[in-house]
């Protein structure tokens, strides 16, 4: 009777492939290496590696100093006020606050360039429709804060 042949492959190592990868990258990936060898050489010579370093060994007690910050009152009321301050600023369409910095530039600039304005200049500026409509505003806000504050 005919006897089976057994096929004893032998077995494969999976980081062989990854090993044959890595011999290769150096000659497919030359430039890339180069500039990741560059970045690693900046972040040596500023110290940064070092202070990583340091970071990941006292991560715990870094960790700990964060939370202790993180746990005062101040800072709990400035995240507060900077997550109100992130809704207050959603609220604007972005071309609108562009259109203040344009304003806000062509102001300063005005400002530098000449002698500032006479006193019924001023008022005839402050009664113009655009001024008006900035003050009109300013008027709300300021009377809606005032509300705000109680009696």
């Amino acid at each position: 009777m005919a006897q089976p042949i057994l096929l004893e492959l032998p077995p494969r190592d999976p980081r062989e492939a990854l090993y044959d990868q890595l011999k290769t990258a150096p000659l497919e990936h030359a430039e890339a290496l180069l500039n990741v060898y560059q970045i690693l050489q900046e972040l040596q010579d500023r110290g940064i590696l070092e202070l990583a370093k340091g970071a990941l060994g006292s991560s715990e007690r870094v960790l700990q100093i964060l939370v202790d910050v993180a746990n005062k009152p101040e800072m709990i009321r400035g995240i507060r006020n900077l997550m109100i301050l992130a809704k207050i600023a959603d609220g604007f369409e972005p071309e609108f606050l562009e259109g203040i910095e344009r304003a806000v530039k062509i102001g300063l600039a005005e400002a530098r360039d000449r002698e500032p304005i006479g006193f019924w200049q001023l008022i005839k500026r402050l009664l113009s429709q655009p001024s008006r409509r900035v003050l009109g505003l300013t008027a709300s806000v300021v009377q809606s804060v005032g509300k705000g504050l109680g009696p």
